[in-house]
């Protein structure tokens, strides 16, 4: 990682370290990130994976729902923050809980059968993220990215880029570009359904399978 992005990566893991205590408000969860991880749990509900890593897990709400409403066999969060993790594990404490960053994950390769993240992909190395995603999932195994996706067009969203700030808000045509470059294939892509309130936040799902 170079110098600005471990800066930057630092600064976002201070930020939510102080944001964790409001994180958990119901209306903020209910209304921006209760969508996305509605369609995650979904997917894996489908595909009956038995270990999964929840990627920037936060304060661990979408891994808690994973294992009590899929029960696999092991679940995992991961997150960079310490606050973050702290409310986690007083909120669960059969998931497995673990600090790192999303391009160098604290797993065995081949060792799971699922990555999955959420509202978090745009403050990533995404490339480095896809590629370790790869890494620690076993043949056949699924990545699921629900991301914020702003359907900007092209002139608007190279003017929303700024150098300075390496988070980066992908396109569907980058998100299955960053798919396939990581030797995925890619199963599905759709945008998640939102109330009509909330519209103003444009969520993009994007699965597929290591071969």
């Amino acid at each position: 990682m170079t110098a600005p992005g471990r800066r930057f990566n630092d600064a976002v893991t201070r930020f939510w370290s102080l944001a964790a205590p409001v994180y958990d408000l119901p209306a903020l969860q209910r209304l921006i990130y209760r969508p996305a991880q509605d369609e995650v749990v979904a997917v894996l509900r489908a595909g009956g994976s038995r270990r999964v890593a929840d990627v920037a897990c936060g304060t661990g709400i979408l891994a808690a729902r994973i294992h009590d409403e899929l029960c696999p066999d092991e679940v995992y969060g991961v997150d960079m923050s310490d606050g973050m993790l702290e409310q986690a594990k007083a909120r669960c404490a059969a998931v497995r809980w673990r600090k790192g960053p999303a391009e160098q994950l604290p797993f065995d390769s081949d060792s799971l059968d699922a990555v999955v993240t959420t509202s978090a992909f745009h403050f990533f190395n995404q490339p480095a993220a896809m590629r370790e995603f790869h890494r620690v999932l076993a043949p056949g195994g699924l990545a699921a990215v629900a991301t914020i996706s702003p359907p900007l067009p092209a002139p608007l969203r190279r003017l929303s880029v700024n150098p300075a700030n390496p988070a980066h808000n992908p396109s569907p045509a980058e998100m299955r570009a960053l798919f396939t470059g990581a030797e995925f294939t890619v199963t599905d892509q759709h945008w998640i359904a939102r109330p009509l309130w909330t519209r103003g936040v444009w969520d993009l799902l994007t699965t597929g399978v290591k071969a």
